[in-house]
């Protein structure tokens, strides 16, 4: 595919502000949104193991892990929604192509997501404390089904990638393919990357959680010490494997993205998960820390620095795609609104979600907030209130010119 082409592909009306803002944005809410993802299939996946496991804490563990399973598919969905504004952006003629390729799959995403997330409320309403043999093989479709739904975005992913064999997917041997039926390219390597890279982030989590619960009254030593062993080889087990798997994928790619898997951000990726193989050593503690989670957050920030400096090797070193070249109509409305929207109303209601579940998981028996987390509560509605009503002033003063 010409670059003429590919830029011809862009949307008509520009950019309501410079693309390096929605690079930037667009690393960090997708760092973002790999956590959320991370912990949903880790804690998904402990609360299956849990499910028909005979150890008594792996019993134990499986419902605050489906509890956190619940809540981290929410976030996961809701904080995606960004990073996929921002690609469809500034990358809207490699990712539009790409659906249209495989269109089929792109709408079923949505579906087998849903059904996903029926699955694991079903396994929560019927058989949250262990349950039918039924039941628990619904947490295990729901998590085949999350692991279907990540791959036909990693698929999509890499389609948008190879822009000089669309024309053969579009048209093999000069027949029209409109059906978009087909997924054409996939790397395993890298998505195993991903999906493996679950298990230390989320024995980060289980650290930070074991540091959680220790604050609590009546707690149970020999449970609190039996999440930090998992936790423990979670990391350090999982960063091996995580490694194994990026290496696979730099093996694997293709002649476009030649010389990245020596280069700087390369480095910096496996630097990022020899530093997760290290965090159990780094932080002993008999009273655990918090501080495992931060560094795997970190890591994973740095692992999406990596991985946007790889689309930037293929798209721009192989194929002259420049974001620079795009047409900028500067519109302040839309990014003071995104800003507000992004910080004043997601930062209220997450910062209220937060601080109202601290305080009611150290609190035995009955929780009553406190005046600081109401007062939190309050802010939060009234964000969301004023976001609501300057929403329809704004559309009222459009309507009236």
């Amino acid at each position: 595919m010409d670059i003429e082409t590919l830029y011809a592909l862009r949307s008509s009306s520009g950019l309501p502000s410079h693309p390096a803002i929605f690079l930037i944005l667009l690393v960090l809410t997708w760092a973002l949104h790999m956590i959320a993802v991370h912990v949903m299939l880790g804690s998904t996946a402990l609360a299956l193991t849990g499910a028909f496991s005979s150890n008594a804490h792996g019993r134990r563990l499986a419902g605050p892990m489906l509890d956190t399973a619940k809540v981290a598919v929410s976030i996961a969905i809701v904080i995606g929604v960004a990073p996929l504004l921002f690609v469809q952006v500034i990358y809207d003629p490699f990712w539009y192509v790409s659906n249209v390729l495989s269109a089929r799959w792109a709408i079923a995403f949505i579906v087998v997501l849903l059904v996903a997330y029926w699955a694991m409320y079903h396994h929560y309403f019927v058989g949250k404390d262990g349950g039918s043999a039924t039941s628990r093989w619904s947490l295990a479709l729901s998590l085949a089904l999350l692991l279907a739904a990540g791959f036909i975005m990693h698929a999509l992913a890499s389609q948008a990638l190879r822009p000089e064999l669309w024309m053969a997917w579009y048209a093999p041997e000069g027949h029209l393919e409109t059906a978009g039926s087909g997924i054409h390219e996939f790397n395993l390597g890298r998505f195993l990357f991903f999906i493996v890279l679950a298990a230390p982030v989320t024995g980060a989590w289980l650290l930070g959680c074991r540091r959680y619960l220790a604050c609590r009254e009546q707690s149970d030593a020999p449970y609190l010490e039996w999440i930090a062993s998992l936790g423990n080889k979670l990391m350090t087990g999982g960063g091996f494997a995580a490694l194994i798997c990026y290496a696979a994928w730099m093996a694997t790619l293709p002649d476009s993205a030649a010389g990245f898997p020596v280069s700087l951000w390369s480095i910096v990726a496996n630097a990022s998960i020899l530093l997760l193989i290290v965090t159990p050593a780094l932080f002993r503690s008999a009273s655990g820390s918090y501080a495992p989670f931060a560094t795997a957050t970190g890591a994973v920030l740095l692992i999406a620095i990596a991985r946007e400096a790889l689309r930037h090797r293929i798209l721009f070193g192989t194929h002259g795609y420049e974001l620079s070249t795009y047409a900028i109509n500067l519109d302040w409305y839309s990014n003071a609104l995104f800003c507000l929207t992004f910080a004043g109303v997601g930062g209220f209601a997450i910062a209220y979600s937060v601080a109202i579940s601290w305080e009611a998981g150290k609190t035995p028996g009955i929780y009553t907030a406190s005046p600081r987390v109401d007062r939190l509560g309050g802010f939060a509605l009234a964000a969301l209130l004023v976001w609501i009503a300057q929403y329809f002033f704004v559309g009222f003063l459009v309507m009236a010119r």
